[in-house]
């Protein structure tokens, strides 16, 4: 009798310790489950395309730039460049106006703009949103995008582009001008341009000379595209530059980064791609031969846009494009993507 209690004791004890257990891994299986899904739901919501243009037109897609709707914008003016930092997306345009979001895209708000003239593009760096426009005006804020104040220029062409990397700002524009600040975008000095001189090149499509529409930055190499598939590129920090054989005559408007592979695009459609850290470029399959202005990236995903609100969009790291349904008619400049 003693020893069958002794076995009878011993089933129960084996019997709560599998339960234990059990109850253990379900817990365990629990908070994976709710990790999981808090992540993906952080990843879900903050993974926004937001892309500008004409008319103060705003638009944004939530499902990786497969479909775009409409989002209420607070200005009547062009937008012609966005881009998104520290949960915020900053957008600028004609008459210096300067547009911010922080709802991931949802609304925007009218952000204090310290000049009159037009801002063609913006980026972020080191906690610091920097634009640039017409005659060289450079402006930057560090409080988030509220305000912006009037930065030292030392040059009155046009800057139609501005990117951010190796704590060096470097914008570049009309007559193949190139600018950079080293000092989070207080003041910028000129830099030597393998181009020629014409300040009108960014006006006038039949300029002989260039103007330099985009730049970006990837694997240490700063890349600027421009007008006659002018590509030029920097591996100093962008202290000296050097031209880069180019696929295409076409104007090259807008420069993205991702995946080891800058991708540019512009006139006729046209969009080329480098693998080589933009020593050289191929041409793309493009769909369209709308003129594209910008070009981003977001979870794997290149999004181009442009003319009569095309919308491109590469699952195939920029090897080739598909057209997107658009919400709008209007002309879109530039891509940006909260991350």
């Amino acid at each position: 009798m003693k020893h069958l209690l002794i076995i009878l004791s011993l089933f129960l004890f084996s019997l709560t310790l599998i339960s234990c257990a059990k109850k253990d891994s379900s817990s365990s299986s629990g908070t994976t489950t709710t990790t999981t899904d808090d992540t993906t739901n952080t990843s879900s919501g903050s993974g926004v395309f937001v892309t500008v243009g004409s008319s103060g037109n705003i638009v944004r897609s939530t499902d990786n730039g497969a479909s775009f709707d409409n989002v209420t914008s607070p200005t009547g003016n062009r937008l012609w460049g966005v881009t998104f930092a520290n949960n915020t997306f900053v957008a600028v345009g004609e008459s210096g106006n300067i547009v911010r979001s922080t709802d991931n895209g949802s609304s925007f708000d009218n952000a204090t703009s310290p000049t009159a003239k037009n801002l063609y593009q913006v980026v972020f760096g080191n906690n610091t949103f920097v634009a640039v426009g017409y005659s060289g005006n450079i402006v930057r804020s560090t409080d988030n995008g509220s305000s912006f104040d009037n930065a030292t220029s030392p040059t009155s062409n046009h800057l139609m582009g501005v990117t951010y990397g190796n704590n060096t700002f470097v914008a570049v524009g009309a007559s193949g001008n190139i600018v950079r600040s080293t000092d989070n975008g207080s003041s910028f000095d000129n830099v030597t341009s393998p181009t020629s001189n014409d300040p009108l090149s960014c006006m006038i499509a039949s300029s002989p000379t260039i103007c330099f529409r985009g730049v970006t930055f990837g694997n240490n190499t700063f890349v600027v595209a421009g007008q006659s598939g002018n590509i030029v590129r920097s591996t100093d920090n962008g202290t000296t530059w050097d031209n880069v054989t180019s696929p295409t005559a076409n104007y090259l408007i807008g420069v993205s980064f991702a995946n080891n592979t800058f991708v540019a695009v512009g006139a006729s459609g046209n969009i080329v791609r480098s693998t080589d850290n933009g020593s050289s470029f191929d041409n793309a399959t493009s769909p369209t031969s709308k003129i594209l202005r910008g070009v981003g990236f977001g979870n794997n995903t290149f999004v181009g846009v442009g003319y009569s609100g095309t919308i491109v969009r590469s699952t195939d790291n920029g090897s080739s494009f598909s057209t997107v349904t658009s919400p709008t008619a209007n002309n879109l400049s530039g891509v940006g993507f909260s991350e």
